[in-house]
């Protein structure tokens, strides 16, 4: 089975186990999305929940984060970790997103990399979620279980596993993948201690059938 045929393997298993790909951090709007995956660095998407709502109750808009004291963001979003550089990636974005795109998240990869704390596991997240266009959010589920299943060999650099994905898997389905990767990782592949006997996916993993 070429890696191709295993993609397309992979995908449908994951449908059938996982209909309702989404994504496991709660927005309402674009910029929202922006902020949460910043906080979500080093940090679970469960505590980001939890913080959100209490910046968006001190700041419910884009222009009151973009003029709001860092030291004021910081301190409520502290909880996650990084406080500091998270409040200042999340201040100059909304600052940016204030003066130059009118409050509004740009629609291109290119825009969305240049904003302050924007790497391409965020863009290809508002890519794929907010735009519907195709994207690969290499997140630490996603590397891994592309190893372990066998759609990547023994890559780990996040752009690297981006690209080896985007070669074997439909444009339209690596958004809804991704999540589902997520989901899977979450919920029976774990991190170091794997659920194999109840995986969908045994028939087909390299990490499960090779015996390791």
């Amino acid at each position: 089975m070429t890696k191709r045929e295993l993609a397309i393997v992979v995908i449908e298993k994951l449908k059938k186990e996982y209909p309702d790909a989404h994504c496991t951090l709660a927005y309402e709007d674009a910029w929202q999305l922006l902020i949460s995956v910043r906080l979500a660095a080093q940090c679970t998407d469960e505590r980001v929940d939890r913080i959100t709502p209490l910046l968006y109750e001190a700041f419910p808009t884009v222009a009151a984060l973009a003029e709001a004291d860092e030291r004021e963001i910081e301190a409520i979003v502290r909880p996650c970790g990084l406080g500091k550089s998270k409040a200042r990636d999340i201040s100059r974005c909304m600052k940016v997103l204030h003066t130059e795109y009118d409050d509004k998240v740009p629609s291109t990869f290119e825009e969305l990399l240049a904003l302050p704390g924007v790497g391409r596991k965020s863009a290809n997240l508002i890519m794929g979620d907010v735009f519907g266009k195709p994207a690969i959010v290499t997140d630490t589920h996603c590397i891994r279980l592309s190893n372990l299943i066998g759609l990547v060999d023994d890559l780990k650099d996040p752009y690297r596993v981006e690209k080896a994905l985007r070669e074997i898997i439909p444009p339209e389905e690596g958004n809804d993948l991704c999540h589902r990767f997520v989901h899977h990782g979450r919920a029976v592949c774990v991190a170091r201690r794997p659920q194999c006997g109840k995986c969908c996916l045994k028939d087909v993993c390299r990490y499960y059938r090779s015996g390791t």
